[in-house]
């Protein structure tokens, strides 16, 4: 069946050739900024197919053929785009049906989210497309972006929304405003997304069925979901049960008060449902919960780079050189659920004969704030070789007098590369900071802005081990 999936959602990640119901050449308009995407990106070499503006009114638009109506497009066509008023849609999609395109994002709003007017034309929608095999993303959405491939419905402009690089992670968000400000801050932040998908109403394709699309995919080692509501929580939880025994799934559920609950309801026409039930669907299934945007992508991020190397139980190991931070970090170990583990006698050993006797050795380690690169070296060569050492939190403040910051860089990336454990990096400070953080995470290394954080990523690669630990044991 994943398989059927597979096939039936490939032409809106890497499609043959697209149809923009509704591009036009007036600048800024919504149509406008998605045919543009296809251009920038075909003359960049990225999008490979053809792509084809409609527009009953114009005959080219940036030296494109414009094609009057759905019915005149090339035999080619397998995904088709739609930004006309919601009105105009069913009789546009009984085009498509005989067309035969099979894969629709629909861009444009005022279906369901508006009542029952909106829920008429929806279902009338979807009954064509059940009927004709056609498979829909929306409507009322941002759609789908993917940079390897050049995809990308996102109707802002360039110019007021940065598009992140590519990378292992899949996101997908009901709300479009808030997957158009997760690609900005992806951008930013320099994540890589693989693959964005938008689907707002979902009255079709909906979070089970990317599950099993991204349960195939082998550019995506992490999926992560914003969702509102679930509609069909029996096929939402098999499809979890099959994707998070391969890859990590992380969900930031929203509507979890009734006031959220009520405005999901008027944004997507969600029902949102007890969040007590999600708590449990999403324990049940080893999907790993976020509590917020923050820890959604502290999460990926993690995932991201650490996949393949996950923690062998929850004890924790903390080197420092703030003693304040490795008080922090303690105590957040505490607070997500993990144990702070008891050094070997060896492992002290081993640090009291190659440290000053200033330097604390234990966990926390504290190098100090006089250390330079060849501690960091010497408390990782300990951590590392450690029996009763599952996982490690390295805290760096860049800012000490004496440290290397390339050297510590490329010690702490030579540890994660040799290493069996997992090990997260936590670096406070500001611009100077950011910019190591960075060079760090380009080597493999999650870096996090505070102990918190970085212990509460640590905390969802400790869970999900746990979960692939309880399926081994079925």
């Amino acid at each position: 069946m994943t398989e059927r999936i597979v096939e039936e959602l490939r032409p809106f990640f890497d499609p043959k050739a697209v149809a923009i119901i509704g591009a036009t050449n007036k600048k800024g308009k919504v149509g406008n900024v998605i045919f543009e995407n296809f251009k920038r990106n075909k003359e960049r070499g990225i999008f490979k197919g053809n792509i084809y503006p409609v527009n009953p009114k114009l005959d080219e638009i940036d030296g494109y053929k414009v094609y009057h109506s759905v019915r005149e497009l090339p035999d080619d066509t397998d995904l088709a785009v739609i930004s006309i008023p919601a009105p105009f849609v069913p009789a546009t999609m009984r085009d498509i049906a005989e067309k035969g395109i099979k894969a629709v994002i629909i861009i444009t709003g005022g279906f369901g989210e508006l009542g029952e007017e909106g829920k008429k034309l929806e279902c009338e929608i979807l009954e064509i497309a059940r009927a004709n095999g056609i498979r829909i993303i929306g409507p009322n959405c941002v759609g789908v972006y993917v940079p390897d491939t050049g995809v990308d419905t996102v109707f802002l402009p360039e110019e007021k929304m940065d598009r992140p690089k590519s990378g292992p992670i899949a996101f997908v968000s009901q709300s479009g405003a808030f997957a158009a400000a997760m690609l900005d801050w992806a951008a930013m932040a320099g994540l890589g997304i693989g693959k964005m998908v938008s689907y707002g109403n979902k009255i079709d394709v909906d979070d089970a069925d990317l599950m099993d699309y991204f349960l195939h995919d082998d550019k995506i080692n992490v999926v992560t979901f914003y969702i509102e509501g679930v509609k069909d929580g029996r096929k939402f939880m098999e499809s979890a049960k099959r994707i998070t025994r391969v890859k990590p799934v992380v969900a930031l559920k929203s509507g979890r008060t009734e006031y959220g609950a009520r405005a999901a309801s008027s944004h997507t026409g969600s029902l949102a449902g007890s969040d007590k039930i999600y708590d449990a669907v999403f324990k049940q299934t080893g999907i790993i919960r976020a509590e917020d945007f923050e820890h959604m992508f502290d999460l990926a991020k993690a995932f991201a780079a650490l996949k393949d190397k996950l923690p062998k139980g929850d004890r924790i190991g903390i080197i420092t050189d703030g003693g304040g931070a490795g008080v922090m970090a303690s105590d957040a170990v505490a607070k997500f659920g993990l144990r702070m583990a008891e050094l070997s006698e060896e492992t002290i050993k081993f640090l009291r004969e190659h440290f000053p006797p200033h330097a604390v050795p234990g966990n926390p380690t504290d190098v100090v704030g006089d250390t330079d690169a060849e501690r960091y070296r010497i408390a990782l060569e300990g951590f590392t070789r450690d029996p009763n050492v599952d996982a490690i939190v390295v805290i760096v403040l860049f800012q000490v007098p004496l440290l290397e910051e390339e050297k510590v860089i490329e010690i702490l990336a030579d540890y994660q590369r040799k290493s069996d454990k997992p090990i997260v990096a936590v670096a406070m400070g500001g611009r100077k900071t950011s910019r190591y953080a960075r060079l760090l995470e380009e080597k493999g290394v999650p870096v996090y802005p505070t102990p918190e954080r970085g212990v509460r990523a640590m905390a969802g690669l400790v869970r999900y081990a746990e979960h692939l630990g309880k399926l081994k044991g079925e």
